[in-house]
This record gives structure tokens, C-alpha cells and sequence, in this order.
């Protein structure tokens, strides 16, 4: 059974209403999406802007309600949970964001961005928080001298190494990576790509990474899933559609970026 199971997922937004007309447009961001995702399993999710990535991945958390449809981790109805049954899937799916610049409170020091799942939940002494922020701060590449600093001492990259440290501190089982390198320039997101790459073998993790980049997700991804207005139109074995996108809109992707340089 997969660990986490979305099935049938419709969610729409109104647009402005037009003040003229004084009505608005429904735009539906996700129009029957259905998607499982197995222990262990990396699946990219790829499409343009305003194709409903970014929604699913949040609608998958609970951090957007759907209009209908379900999300099941681990046999529980994550749409329906609340309390302590809530609060327990909080910790164990997490999510990397797209803005290293805007998903960091600018007020608070690294130590204190780190920790604060920690602290929300409940667990772990003072002494236990501060030592698994500094494990976790060397897992993505920095050191103690981050603790008592301000995000706006660090680099874009750097930044969210931070929030890829916050993300997984909980140790959780499930992550969604949200185009976390789509703010970084090429080589720092290459790094940013790698670190990923490493901490989820590491880790054990199941990801859902989220870009616009079809050789990015290839890097990353054990299967792929392809979308386009709302819709999955796509989703295999990452080889199988690389080599042999059956979709047009797979393909458009597949010629417009460039290759991920490793490192």
C-alpha cells in the first residue's frame, strides 16, 4: 500500500471579480488529480506556472483544503484528522520552500528557525533541541558559527540550507520540496539539488519535488509526473519518459531546459 495516496483532488480559485461586469472567473488548479507515492519513492512533479503544482503539493499537507476528493499517509484520512491525530502528521510530513528570502522569519536567529518545530511539538529538553540543530546544520553544510545569526547574514543558497534543516529536523517521513531551486542561480542550485539528493537516502525519505524543470526532477526522481492545466497528463518510470515522453506537453518540457550539471 502507498504511504501517501491522493485520490480524485478538485480545487478551484475565483479570480478578482471583474469590476465591470462584477462577476470573477473560476480557474480550477487541480481538476481531478489522483497520485500515490510509495515508502522511499522520490516523484518529481513538473509543469509550468499556474499548472497546480505548488497546490497539490500543499493540498497533499493539508496546508490548502480541497473542494473534494482524499489524501490518505499511512492508511490515515489526512483531510479529516484533527487533534492529536493532526498534529501527529504535522510531524511527520514537511515542507521545503520555494523563497529562501521569504520563508525564514527574518527576526529570529537560525538556532531559533531550527528548533522551532521542536518546540511547537513539544518534544525534546533544551539541551536535546540545541543538540539536534547543530546535527541538522551539519547535515546540510554549515556549522555552529550559523546559530546565533539572522537569514539576512546568509547567501540565497545558504538560506535554504536552513530551511531544508528546519524541514527535517522533525525527522519526518514525508517531504515536499517546493522548486527550492528555482530562486538560486544555476551552480548554487545544483548544490542545493545534491544536498537533496543526499539527505534522502540518508534520511529515508518519501519526496514529492516540485520544479518546472524536467532534468532537474530526472536528477532526483525515481518516477514522473507531468502536469498541465490542473491535470497529471503524465506519470511514469523517470526513464521511461525521458526517453520516450508519449505526451507533446512532455516533451516541450523535456527541450526547453537545459541539463543538470552534477556536483
Amino acid at each position: 500500500m502507498p504511504l501517501l495516496e491522493a485520490d480524485r483532488l478538485v480545487k478551484t480559485y475565483s479570480s478578482n471579480p471583474n469590476p465591470l461586469r462584477g462577476s470573477g472567473s473560476q480557474v480550477r488548479a487541480l481538476d481531478d488529480v489522483s497520485l500515490s507515492i510509495e515508502a522511499g519513492e522520490t516523484v518529481g512533479l513538473v509543469g509550468e506556472s499556474g499548472s497546480g503544482k505548488s497546490t497539490l503539493g500543499r493540498v497533499l499537507l493539508r496546508l490548502i483544503e480541497p473542494d473534494s476528493g482524499s489524501v490518505r499517509f499511512d492508511r490515515t484520512d489526512v483531510l479529516s484528522a484533527h487533534g492529536r491525530e493532526l498534529r501527529g502528521l504535522r510531524r511527520d510530513m514537511q515542507i521545503v520552500f520555494q523563497d529562501p528570502y521569504g520563508s525564514l522569519d527574518p527576526r529570529m536567529t537560525v538556532e531559533q528557525i531550527i528548533s522551532e518545530p521542536m518546540l511547537i511539538h513539544g518534544s525534546e529538553s533544551t539541551l536535546r533541541r540545541r543538540q539536534k540543530t547543530l546535527e541538522m546544520l551539519r547535515a546540510v553544510g554549515l556549522d555552529e558559527s550559523a546559530l546565533a545569526r539572522y537569514p539576512h547574514e546568509f547567501s540565497g543558497g545558504q538560506r535554504q540550507r536552513i530551511g531544508i534543516a528546519r524541514a527535517l529536523v522533525l525527522r519526518p517521513r514525508f517531504i515536499v520540496a517546493d522548486e527550492p531551486v528555482s530562486a538560486l542561480d544555476v551552480s548554487v542550485g545544483a548544490q542545493i539539488v545534491n544536498l537533496l539528493r543526499r539527505l534522502r537516502n540518508e534520511f529515508q525519505l518519501t519526496c514529492l519535488f516540485i520544479s518546472h524543470s524536467l532534468p532537474v526532477v530526472r536528477y532526483l526522481a525515481d518516477r514522473i509526473a507531468v502536469m498541465q492545466q490542473g491535470r497529471i497528463v503524465e506519470l511514469g518510470a523517470t526513464e521511461q519518459i525521458v526517453a520516450a515522453p508519449r505526451h507533446e506537453y512532455t516533451r516541450t518540457l523535456l527541450a526547453a531546459t537545459p541539463e543538470l550539471v552534477e556536483g
